[in-house]
């Protein structure tokens, strides 16, 4: 079942140019924010990272031709040290415990190295259309550090959309206390007009593609606004020495 998903995501980032042109501008400022060093995207999903960065390590619980190997963020099939980026693009929420891909994380990065994230951002603009309209469920109320026991019956595309707020917005002097050797150096709240009305990878899209552009300049002039309207958040967490 999630192949089938990811096949049609993959085929549906194909045939809509205005989505494609939304997540292009999210990758450059993802790739913009990386360190020197090897580079593994969790959670790759439709390996688009690669047309901007062909050097990524591109990763999923899944088989996929376009992928480099199958990874659980939780158990990280790398070394000590060994890595200098970790890039989790609309995956951190599908994480089933979260501290454990931190614990892993801070293992294998060098002092020094980044987790960007990418994820969903619950504002009171966003609420309404995560919860009635998006297909992933979420859930405010959760502490998402808290150690679950595995489900046997876990659908690798389970998700809490709210992970990210959770974390480094509204409980995140509780994420600081529990990983004082991770920084978070940059948080930007973005996506407000132009990732809605494009409908995502699930419904049709509202927004021509000529008008894509004057949408996201004014988008830009939005931003003081972002907790109150944005649907996308934008992390860059530094491991410290």
């Amino acid at each position: 079942m999630s192949e089938e998903v990811l096949h049609r995501h993959r085929a549906v980032w194909q045939q809509k140019p205005v989505l494609r042109r939304l997540y292009e501008d999210w990758y450059r400022e993802t790739i913009a924010w990386l360190v020197p060093g090897r580079t593994v995207e969790l959670g790759g999903g439709t390996g688009n990272l690669k047309a901007h960065m062909p050097e990524v390590y591109c990763s999923d619980v899944v088989v996929l031709p376009w992928l480099n190997v199958v990874a659980d963020a939780q158990r990280l099939p790398f070394q000590s040290e060994s890595l200098s980026n970790l890039v989790l693009f609309d995956s951190l929420h599908h994480i089933e415990n979260v501290s454990l891909f931190f614990d892993e994380a801070q293992r294998a990065l060098r002092v020094g190295g980044r987790i960007i994230v990418m994820d969903p951002y619950i504002s009171w603009a966003s609420w309404p259309i995560y919860r009635w309209l998006h297909p992933e469920p979420f859930d405010c109320t959760e502490d998402p550090l808290v150690l679950k026991p595995p489900q046997a019956d876990r659908r690798p595309f389970h998700a809490n959309q709210a992970v990210a707020t959770i974390l480094f917005e509204r409980n995140h002097p509780r994420f600081q206390s529990c990983y004082p050797g991770f920084s978070v150096t940059h948080i930007r709240r973005l996506a407000y007009i132009a990732y809605p009305l494009s409908g995502g990878f699930e419904y049709g899209s509202f927004l021509p593609g000529w008008l894509v552009a004057p949408i996201l300049r004014l988008e830009r002039t939005l931003e003081r606004a972002g907790s109150l309207l944005a649907f996308r958040m934008l992390v860059v967490i530094e491991r410290r020495s």
